[in-house]
């Protein structure tokens, strides 16, 4: 069966509900990002901000195979891995407003997500940093003879990483059950993949240490979501970590501080022919699956929640200017 084959037999056999809860996720995704940019240009929004647009596929395809009971490591453009796993969105806003209300207290802001109950494990601003972790979390799991899946979000940036190698090698040596998600959006941070690796299929990378390792089309939901349940399957049946390298394109710049040098605009609008929103959306439609009603009605839900969202933002509390060194591990030096 070919992969278009495939993937239109996909289209027809979706449940129209499941297709629905696709949709709606990627375009909460979508739409909370565009007022993100909004409020950074007004001031409201401060620090280092990267945008998850383009990439939406990818969170949503991967959180379809995972438990409440998993794990998720995120990369620090981190907005939709958080909305895909379940963290409410208006915590999400005022964390990125900085206000107490927010996931990390609003000490985190946009690149250190965290949320406890959802066992989202951040947000972490260093590249690969959340590799090691991720086994560490699918270790102690296993010790404990306990069922669950860590799932990590890194980027093709992140394998150059030394990080990356050794995770690689304790991940199969331990044999842990922790699944690697490869974004690979072609550019790190503004460096082309044939610049920065000698071998730029990054997933013969990882099978060289003997995880079974997929090269997925990250612009598909559908194909996203079935490479994810397979590998979580086999994860959970004991056989050891797997990693799936996502080919997918973000639509903005690195950061709100990015030039964008490194692209043309050009190549950007190419890629923009195969939004994964737009495209997944045209699909359901062709075949029946959803009406141009339910995209519309989508899309005033999404609409309701990101305003419910700014102003839960707006109406939170700043920290207190005597809590600055709670939770700082030492007092420092007093005069």
């Amino acid at each position: 069966m070919t992969t278009k084959t495939a993937r239109r037999r996909a289209v027809l056999d979706i449940d129209r509900d499941h297709a629905l809860h696709l949709l709606h996720e990627m375009l909460r995704i979508r739409r909370f990002e565009e007022k993100c940019a909004e409020l950074y240009t007004a001031l409201k929004i401060r620090g280092f901000v990267h945008l998850y647009d383009g990439e939406e596929a990818c969170a949503v395809g991967v959180m379809q195979a995972l438990e409440p009971g998993d794990a998720v490591v995120a990369t620090y453009r981190d907005h939709g891995q958080a909305l895909a796993r379940g963290v409410p969105m208006n915590r999400i806003m005022a964390e990125m407003y900085g206000k107490q209300e927010g996931c990390s207290r609003g000490r985190g802001g946009s690149m250190h997500l965290f949320d406890a109950k959802t066992r989202f494990y951040g947000g972490n601003a260093i590249v690969a940093c959340g590799l090691p972790l991720a086994v560490g979390l699918a270790l102690a799991d296993k010790r404990l003879g306990r069922r669950q899946v860590t799932c990590c979000f890194h980027g093709d940036g992140a394998v150059a990483e030394g990080a990356f190698h050794e995770t690689m090698n304790l991940a199969v040596l331990w044999q842990v059950p922790a699944l690697f998600v490869c974004e690979n959006n072609l550019y790190a941070m503004g460096t082309a993949l044939r610049y920065s690796h000698a071998e730029t299929n990054l997933a013969k990378k990882a099978a060289v240490y003997g995880l079974p390792a997929e090269v997925v089309d990250g612009m598909d939901v559908l194909a996203v979501e079935a490479a994810a349940q397979k590998a979580v399957a086999a994860i959970r049946a004991g056989k050891g970590p797997y990693f799936l390298e996502l080919r997918t394109y973000r639509f903005r710049a690195h950061s709100m501080f990015d030039a964008e040098l490194y692209r043309s605009k050009e190549e950007v609008e190419e890629w923009k022919k195969r939004d994964p929103i737009t495209t997944f959306a045209r699909y359901l439609q062709e075949h029946e699956v959803i009406g141009p009603a339910d995209v519309e009605e989508l899309e005033h839900r999404v609409a309701a929640e990101v305003d419910e969202a700014v102003a839960f933002a707006e109406a939170g509390t700043w920290e207190p200017v005597e809590d600055l060194t709670r939770f700082v591990y030492s007092e420092g030096v007093r005069a």
